[in-house]
């Protein structure tokens, strides 16, 4: 995959802002996890944000995972404590935004998919830090609440992300560096028949 200057620093620029939002998130959900932790999962979407920007602006294969670590690193940067938690976190929701535009070969963009994901995703990372903090902490309607929240976030999160990505794009901060939305060949070919017709 080759990235030139201009999506490095698009990606980059987009990172640093999600950076940014990591710190912040990070340390409500730690206030979160000592008060309320049934609301952890509330806040995780914002570790969607720079991916999901950058994937519904360029359309391109590699950019969540690119976006996400330049926000883990930014993050990180501000927050050294939490070095790995954000790097990991940055590259971790990156690589599971990019696997299911990566099934169609990074030619289909369609919004359905973008919360799918989001969805799927999210609820993944819920169990990852279920595990982590013990199976046995929640029970009955709490874990019910738990999960949704890791769930319902990220889709939040993902239509707030795809809002700003329409209004970036409408300034021509990606023109040229954009794919079409659908790029499935057979789509391409109907595309190509329908204007030749015209």
């Amino acid at each position: 995959m080759r990235f030139s200057t201009r999506l490095l620093l698009t990606c980059a620029a987009i990172g640093v802002a999600g950076g940014l939002a990591f710190v912040v998130s990070g340390y409500v959900q730690g206030l979160l996890a000592a008060t309320v932790p049934i609301l952890y999962g509330a806040l995780i979407g914002i570790y969607f944000l720079p991916g999901v920007i950058s994937q519904s602006l360029l359309r391109r294969g590699g950019v969540a995972l690119l976006t996400g670590l330049f926000a883990g690193l930014v993050a990180a940067a501000f927050s050294p404590q939490w070095f790995f938690r954000y790097l990991g976190t940055g590259l971790a929701i990156g690589l599971l935004q990019e696997l299911p535009f990566v099934t169609a070969r990074y030619r289909y963009w369609k919004a359905w998919v973008f919360y799918l994901a989001a969805a799927i995703a999210g609820l993944l990372f819920g169990l990852g830090v279920f595990i982590a903090v013990g199976l046995s902490h929640f029970t009955g309607w709490a874990n019910l609440v738990y999960f949704s929240l890791f769930a319902i976030s990220p889709v939040v999160v993902t239509w707030l992300g795809r809002i700003i990505a329409d209004r970036l794009d409408k300034t021509g901060v990606a023109r040229g560096l954009q794919y079409e939305i659908d790029r499935r060949a057979g789509r391409s070919e109907s595309m190509n028949a329908l204007m030749a017709a015209a």
